[in-house]
């Protein structure tokens, strides 16, 4: 079964809410009539509601029914600043609150901390920082989990699925939250009836070279390892013995992953956004993402180059990882 007709009937009939912060952005309003019209989800869209129905009328798009809330004129604004307040635990005061909840991303992201949705997805006109820093300090991450990572779903011309991590938000990773991408990279690769096996990506292959940084995914590897000794595991591998089976079996005799793996766990947000770009780009690979893990409640954040496409697919993703 195709990737979203699988994640379609997984969300079907559970009246699911995803809130859209970027309402008077063409490319999410195409998506959220789209949503609207085949009933998948239940999408909420924040902005200016005269601004939001003018465009939708002008490129012929039924919204009807769809919430459109203001968080300039929310009835419930001085509750949501309140709460706000509350949460940030004596970082902000009520003046900073009632600033900072008229953006559209903090409003939203407050909407899915109250319960109010089951999801958020903005970053069409927006930076991942403006995306994620609100999900960061009001949604936090979930129990056991230290750290949010960004992963993204490929799918190659032959229907193949990969998932590619930290592709999106970690610079540089220590030791322990380098495994930590791996084991939640793995559960992330479930959602998509992927049944991972995880590698460790490096330019050595079992201590083929010597150098810290080759050290140091191998030490990752064995973390995740004790992390998850349920799932397969392992590194450090160069990319082609984590993937082509007869040179993992060259040069990783007796490896559960060599040459099977596919959840690459990349050492460094360098490595895995180049690498995710060139099968995105010179593979024909699909790229879907960045799926934020680690967060307590899905909050997604779409490229600034997305198309309508990208909005309607990564609001059914949301819409899956709230279940």
């Amino acid at each position: 079964m195709d990737i979203f007709e699988s994640l379609k009937s997984k969300i079907s009939g559970k009246n699911l809410k995803i809130v859209f912060p970027e309402g008077e952005e063409l490319r999410i309003l195409k998506a959220v009539a789209r949503l609207n019209e085949e009933k998948i989800i239940t999408p909420v869209i924040l902005g200016d509601e005269e601004k939001i129905k003018e465009l939708a009328n002008q490129e012929n798009l039924n919204i009807e029914g769809v919430k459109i809330i203001n968080p300039l004129t929310a009835d419930d604004f001085d509750e949501k600043v309140d709460k706000f307040v509350e949460r940030r635990k004596g970082k902000n005061t009520e003046e900073q609150a009632r600033t900072m909840l008229k953006d559209v991303n903090y409003y939203g992201t407050m909407m899915l901390y109250c319960d109010e949705v089951d999801g958020l997805v903005s970053g069409s006109v927006h930076s991942t920082g403006e995306t994620v820093k609100p999900a960061l300090q009001i949604i936090k991450t979930k129990p056991g989990t230290k750290l949010v990572s960004g992963a993204m779903v490929m799918i190659g011309p032959n229907g193949e699925r990969y998932v590619f991590s930290d592709i999106a938000i970690n610079i540089e990773l220590s030791e322990e939250q380098l495994a930590e991408v791996g084991v939640v990279s793995a559960e992330t690769a479930k959602l998509y009836d992927i049944d991972p096996k995880v590698a460790f990506l490096s330019f050595s292959t079992k201590g083929s070279a010597k150098h810290p940084f080759a050290e140091k995914v191998a030490n990752a590897t064995k973390l995740a390892q004790e992390m998850a000794p349920e799932l397969p595991i392992d590194g450090e591998l160069q990319f082609d013995a984590s993937i082509v089976e007869s040179v993992g079996k060259q040069k990783a005799p007796g490896s559960n992953v060599a040459g099977h793996a596919n959840v690459f766990v990349f050492p460094d947000l360098q490595a895995g956004n180049i690498g995710y770009k060139i099968a995105q780009r010179l593979g024909k690979f699909e790229a879907i993402g960045p799926i934020l893990q680690g967060m307590a409640k899905p909050v997604n954040d779409l490229s600034r180059g997305c198309n309508e496409e990208d909005v309607y697919k990564l609001a059914i993703i949301t819409a899956a990882q709230s279940l």
